[in-house]
């Protein structure tokens, strides 16, 4: 059962009226840096949770920090550098495609 792009996007415009949202119309307004700020945010966070992972590990061998929080501290560093190379991996196959489109 194939949905049309044009009949899908009414129903999201319709539900977005009901709702008092924005849909699918075309925007005016942009923000020309909002891009490269999210991703600069995204890499100051993920080296925060690295330092953090690291703080706890010396705290723990210190033994000033419980083996739980040792390990979450790790666990959500390593999550947090899985979903960044997730996201560059992403990225960088976006820009391979836009580069292969002929002009």
């Amino acid at each position: 059962m194939a949905v049309e792009f044009s009949r899908a996007a009414d129903a999201l415009n319709k539900a977005a009226q009901l709702s008092n949202s924005s849909g699918m119309e075309a925007r005016d307004t942009t923000a020309p840096g909002q891009f490269a700020e999210m991703m600069q945010q995204v890499a100051e966070n993920a080296i925060e949770a690295g330092e953090q992972a690291e703080r706890m590990s010396a705290a723990a061998i210190q033994d000033k920090a419980e083996l739980t929080e040792v390990v979450t501290a790790i666990t959500n560093a390593e999550v947090t550098l899985q979903t960044v190379v997730a996201v560059r991996d992403r990225i960088i196959s976006a820009y391979q495609q836009i580069m292969r489109m002929p002009i």
